[in-house]
């Protein structure tokens, strides 16, 4: 499976105002308030005068050079790149500060083996402010493994345009979590375990209740199954009590 990743990295709000001259450029969110602007060959030719110059870049040129350090006046800029096929690749990272390159540009090719705070963008991270739990792989801590391509940051880029700045995007995306979380704890609610035995098949429960199939066959049965988890094994009369009272209070909030 291959991953290309060739991108400008800052904060989110930031990059948004410095490419609103660039009419195809789009800044997909990461975490800890990071924003990338994925750089096609476009937005490439956009940025700069699309002469292309040899070094650890695939897109380098002195005009791209200098919009990246003119960008750094107002925040710390990085420019990163990676190149994957089957696990192997390179990558290749520098940061710019205050109207300077303040450090890289670094390259590595990622078979050297090198330890995960050694590859150039876990490094311009942590010099970005990027913080992670123990020994985790920053790379993954922004998320930059949620897409694969240009044409997928680019699409990521594209869903995050109607969000006024950061906060309002994140706060979307909490919400939709929550909406999702929402939605499996209700599907659960009507779907049989297949790991906890139950004493009254769906026959049994239609025809004690009166109902025919229905999605409350299968809320009956998961309801039984989590008495039992928190009691223990029910008898048969058990069950049949049980699965009456829970019927009653199951149509009540229907």
């Amino acid at each position: 499976m291959s991953y290309v990743l060739h991108g400008v990295v800052g904060d989110f709000d930031h990059l948004r105002s410095l490419s609103d001259d660039l009419p195809r450029a789009v800044v997909a969110p990461l975490r800890q308030c990071l924003g990338l602007l994925p750089v096609t060959d476009e937005i490439f030719n956009e940025l700069t005068d699309a002469r292309r110059e040899s070094g650890p870049f695939m897109l380098m040129s002195p005009g791209f050079a200098e919009r990246l350090k003119n960008w750094s006046r107002g925040g710390h800029i990085a420019y990163v790149e990676a190149d994957f096929w089957g696990g192997d690749g390179s990558q290749a990272a520098a940061l710019w500060e205050n109207g300077c390159q303040g450090w890289g540009p670094e390259y590595a090719s990622i078979r050297a083996g090198l330890p995960h705070e050694d590859w150039p963008i876990n490094a311009v991270l942590a010099r970005l402010g990027v913080v992670g739990a123990g020994a985790s792989d920053l790379f993954d801590t922004v998320g930059f493994g949620q897409e694969r391509d240009m044409e997928g940051w680019r699409w990521a880029g594209l869903h995050a345009l109607d969000a006024a700045d950061y906060d309002v995007w994140e706060a979307a995306c909490r919400a939709e979590e929550e909406a999702d979380a929402r939605a499996a704890a209700e599907r659960d609610r009507y779907t049989r375990r297949d790991d906890v035995p139950v004493v009254l098949d769906g026959r049994t429960v239609m025809q004690m209740l009166d109902i025919p199939p229905s999605p409350m066959v299968g809320a009956a049965i998961r309801h039984l199954q989590e008495v039992h988890l928190e009691r223990g094994s029910l008898t048969r009369d058990e069950a049949a009590s049980e699965l009456r009272r829970w019927a009653q209070s199951f149509r009540s909030t229907r």
